[in-house]
């Protein structure tokens, strides 16, 4: 197996730290016998954003696939809320509070958009409190509440990204998974969904964000991940990272 992780002697789990919603240890995963998260380390505190960026390819959608249980881990220890719960299924990773927004919107095109954020409270204790949680998401995100009777497929794409968003807020999070949320969006389209973004993050939601550049991300980040073939190469402050010119030349392009 290309790539494949040697198993640790004696190694025992730990729990993760009590400020840490998230913590991911010595993660590997992949397709077949291509690894491509490889080792990987990485730690979520509780109301922080925490940002992974890196160019397309290296693993960054893998990693919130393989945290949320779509892709299985090959070796590594996943934790949440101070419970261990790699192998365990998306299904009740979601009970725990795991919200994973993914890559594109993937909405129901002949539903309407409320019936969409509807889809987001599907757990029945999420059911018992739709009503609060769509004033709530209403009021977060401008527009959706104008376009709630409008069939998503008559959507804009930045449209269709902001219900994604709001579908994800529908139930109580403990942490929300935001897969590259700028990809294929014009700059206006952008702008609106970081501003959604800056006000989730505002309320103090836990959020870890994969994006492939820094350019949107200013507002929001407290701590930046890169990621190189599904390892991470460096940590830091934006700013830090940003004045790093190796880094923004070889990973990130240009500011």
């Amino acid at each position: 197996m290309n790539g494949a992780p040697r198993a640790v002697a004696g190694a025992e789990p730990v729990p993760a730290g009590r400020d840490a919603i998230l913590e991911v240890r010595d993660l590997w995963s992949g397709y077949g016998d291509t690894m491509v998260v490889r080792g990987l380390d990485l730690r979520v505190p509780a109301g922080q954003t925490v940002v992974i960026i890196g160019p397309n390819g290296h693993g960054k959608t893998t990693l919130l696939r393989t945290i949320s249980g779509l892709v299985k881990r090959r070796r590594g220890e996943v934790w949440l809320a101070g419970e261990r719960v790699d192998g365990r299924s998306a299904e009740y990773l979601a009970t725990l509070g795991m919200v994973h927004i993914p890559q594109g919107d993937l909405l129901f095109p002949d539903m309407t958009v409320e019936e969409n954020l509807l889809m987001g409270a599907f757990l029945p204790r999420s059911w018992r409190k739709r009503h609060a949680a769509l004033e709530h998401v209403y009021g977060l995100i401008p527009g959706l509440r104008e376009r709630a009777g409008q069939r998503a497929r008559t959507l804009s794409g930045g449209e269709r990204r902001l219900v994604g968003l709001g579908r994800g807020l529908m139930r109580e999070a403990s942490i929300l998974l935001i897969d590259e949320p700028s990809l294929g969006l014009a700059p206006v389209a952008i702008e609106r969904v970081y501003a959604a973004i800056r006000d989730i993050h505002a309320q103090g939601t836990t959020i870890l964000l994969v994006e492939e550049n820094f350019t949107h991300i200013g507002d929001v980040a407290d701590i930046v991940h890169v990621v190189e073939m599904g390892s991470i190469v460096r940590t830091g402050p934006l700013e830090e990272l940003s004045r790093d010119q190796t880094v923004v030349q070889t990973y990130l392009g240009t500011l």
